[in-house]
């Protein structure tokens, strides 16, 4: 697959193989996958919300591996500082002077686990790094990789312990997926294949192998900017963002920014089904995602029992879509 003669048919082809390669390691979690793929290809970041043992670290850990990016991993605890992940200038006395001791931020595919069990200054120092791509310590602005992603894990709000991610940390996630438990038949396969293990066993003890490289990714990237978006799709994404607004149940709605990041979206998944062209079906299959996390309940909605995903789906189905 060479930078210059990527086609929507390699990315899609290629996407293929990475599913095939993750599925060595990882048993189901097809639609987390898939949004994981929309996500590298968009240039957008991913939260992961669910309960504990569902796979999430391994499934980042593997698709790391097999898409070529360097992986790293901090463990999120209410007493970590935003030094312990951007790093610090720390002051060498044999030599007298500074030097920079960079933070585990500076990585390819970081996996930011257990996110909201730390404070909200701790959660901001991610800001930057995400919007970005870049840090700064002491003044000096430090470049991240043009691939770097954050794939966040998050247990559900009402366990104790966890603090709730402001707005603006959760506007910067491209999508908000929530991983369930698996199928039974699935749960079985996992207790078949993992439970002759006494610890987890890293992606390459399965024989999980790279599938792509930084420039394959990057060519890929660059096919996913050219697919094209008709006027109605663009027109129809603005009436679902805007639809967001003004709404009884919700005490606001989705920025612009989700707007411009709903069409990038839309590109790559239209992509990764090997089409160069957005169908209002790529847009309505990621407005979920996309909207969940952007979005406040009224007070009486919560009293009413109302949840974001019922609010999300009548938002979807009032606002109709271009044939």
């Amino acid at each position: 697959m060479g930078e210059d003669t990527v086609t929507v048919d390699d990315v899609r082809d290629l996407a293929q193989t990475i599913r095939q390669e993750i599925g060595k390691a990882v048993v189901g979690q097809e639609a987390t996958v898939d949004i994981l793929l929309v996500a590298l290809f968009s240039g957008g970041h991913v939260l992961l919300e669910g309960p504990p043992g569902t796979a999430k670290t391994l499934l980042a850990r593997t698709f790391a591996r097999v898409v070529g990016l360097d992986f790293g991993r901090i463990q999120f605890t209410p007493d970590l500082m935003p030094g312990d992940i951007i790093g610090a200038n720390l002051f060498n006395f044999q030599t007298s002077s500074f030097t920079l001791t960079r933070g585990p931020i500076f990585t390819d595919l970081l996996l930011a686990d257990e996110i909201n069990r730390t404070p909200p200054k701790t959660q901001a120092a991610l800001l930057e790094a995400m919007q970005e791509r870049t840090v700064t310590i002491d003044g000096e602005s430090l470049p991240l990789g043009a691939r770097f992603m954050v794939v966040a894990t998050q247990n559900p709000i009402e366990q104790q312990g966890v603090y709730p991610l402001p707005e603006a940390q959760l506007d910067r996630f491209l999508v908000k997926q929530t991983v369930d438990y698996p199928s039974a038949a699935e749960e079985r396969r996992i207790i078949a294949a993992h439970g002759a293990h006494q610890q987890a066993m890293a992606p390459e003890e399965w024989g999980v192998v790279a599938r792509a490289d930084a420039d394959v990714i990057e060519a890929g990237v660059a096919t996913v900017a050219g697919v094209r978006l008709a006027d109605e799709v663009i027109d129809y994404i603005a009436a679902l963002i805007r639809g967001t607004r003004g709404v009884a149940d919700l005490e606001s709605g989705a920025s612009p920014r989700a707007g411009a990041m709903l069409a990038g979206a839309a590109r790559a998944r239209a992509a990764l089904d090997g089409r160069d062209f957005v169908i209002p079906d790529d847009v309505k299959a990621l407005a979920p995602a996309l909207l969940r996390h952007r979005l406040i309940l009224s007070p009486a909605a919560e009293i009413d029992g109302r949840t974001i995903e019922d609010v999300v789906t009548n938002i979807i189905e009032t606002i109709e879509a271009p044939r």
